[in-house]
């Protein structure tokens, strides 16, 4: 391998043959089975059929009286019919008592029907009197009766494979019995996170030393994209500790946080190369330019810059699609997008592709920045980014583009 080492890049590979390999060389982890009440946000790794019927049992629809539906015919307000009250139906106390004709049970929402009932009058058009019920309403036959299987029917498919469970998923398999369902591995994230300059998260910048917010940006990335993030430490820029952690077992992917460009002292894409395969170092892009992929023992390795801007716009490309598709989820950004023209053109190049910071004013686009990799305010700044394509020479002004959201739908209106 060439050493890029203070000599620079040779040439730059496109960001679309760099998604192509990800893309074909990325598989979906292994299924696992995982406790229901922990299971909500991950994805199904095979159908779900119900083994029962959901309801299991004719149960009321509102609180009221369960009869026959028959026996009401010709009630009104003016000549209310009444029938004999043989008990109470509760949610888990079912009546014993059969009803037969002239009768009726008391019965509460979700209570299972007695025998011989086929419908349940409200009870606001009953009265009870000396152990009887007034009827004033006539109710026809399953008037207000849930049917066995009206929710779910055994045997019916109630979830497909690849399906992210959402909360109200979580609450159906409860309610056909499912207790542990397939669903795949959450990926397990190494970072890698080195530089002498840097200080732990929480620190006060001090003299030539620098805070590290790679680290933390990175961890909620990776828990927003569904894997978990491993523990990890600030390493020094010394080769055999980084060389260590790279090699280390125990992780689906490894993102490096700095070192990984051509500086002295970036010697990740060495012992990338080293320990198994450096397939990409240098991309035709601005910003991450430097960003690099790989692999060992499988696994694929991240060398994603130091710079802020440079490190979050390398993961949303490359490391955040393929940690998605291990944990069985779609690759597309996880962004709101909308399309709104521009304030302000956006200059670019052909043969590159730019990842732009805009802020939304006014229902206008207007570019915050195209540089300065190093600027993480930007970001904050921004209420999304502008991806122009490498075969763009630029935007003009007024022209529609699709901005990629920051923000969720709930944050936006809050910030608004």
């Amino acid at each position: 391998m060439r050493d890029v080492r203070m000599k620079g890049f040779a040439r730059r590979a496109d960001v679309e043959d760099v998604e192509r390999l990800l893309v074909e060389h990325t598989r979906v982890l292994e299924a696992v089975e995982l406790p229901l009440e922990a299971s909500a946000g991950a994805v199904l790794a095979e159908e779900v059929r119900a083994e029962v019927d959901v309801p299991g049992f004719a149960r009321s629809a509102m609180d009221g009286y369960a009869l026959r539906g028959e026996d009401t015919f010709g009630a009104s307000a003016y000549a209310p019919i009444a029938l004999r009250l043989l008990g109470e139906a509760l949610p888990g106390h079912p009546c014993a008592e059969r009803i037969g004709p002239g009768c009726a049970v008391r019965i509460m929402t979700g209570a299972p029907l007695p025998e011989g009932a086929d419908a349940v009058v409200m009870a606001e058009v009953c009265s009870e009197v000396d152990g009887r019920v007034e009827v004033a309403e006539a109710v026809a036959p399953r008037k207000n009766v849930g049917a066995v299987g009206e929710d779910i029917r055994a045997g019916a498919v109630v979830l497909r494979a690849g399906r992210r469970l959402r909360p109200q998923d979580v609450g159906l398999l409860a309610s056909i019995g499912v207790a542990r369902p397939r669903c795949v591995r959450q990926p397990r994230i190494r970072l890698v996170v080195t530089g002498d300059e840097l200080l732990p998260a929480g620190s006060r910048p001090s003299g030539s030393r620098i805070v590290d917010s790679n680290s933390l940006m990175l961890r909620a990335l990776v828990e927003r994209d569904g894997g978990c993030v491993l523990p990890y430490e600030i390493l020094p820029d010394r080769p055999e500790r980084i060389r260590a952690a790279l090699a280390a077992a125990g992780a689906d992917a490894v993102l490096v946080s700095g070192g990984s460009s051509v500086g002295s002292e970036d010697h990740a894409p060495r012992l990338l190369a080293e320990l198994g395969s450096l397939d990409v170092h240098g991309i035709s892009m601005r910003p991450s330019s430097p960003a690099g992929v790989g692999r060992i023992d499988g696994r694929w390795v991240f060398l994603l810059p130091g710079n802020p801007v440079s490190c979050l716009c390398a993961y949303e490309f490359f490391a955040g699609p393929t940690i998605r598709a291990l944990g069985g989820r779609s690759r597309a950004w996880p962004h709101r997008r909308v399309r709104l023209p521009l304030a302000r053109k956006i200059a670019s190049a052909v043969g590159r592709t730019d990842y732009v910071r805009v802020a939304i004013e006014g229902g206008r686009v207007t570019p915050i920045a195209t540089s300065g990799a190093s600027i993480l305010s930007s970001t904050v700044r921004a209420d999304g980014c502008v991806i122009v394509a490498r075969e763009q020479e630029g935007m003009p002004e007024g022209a529609e583009v699709e901005v990629r959201l920051y923000d969720d739908a709930a944050d936006a209106e809050g910030a608004a």
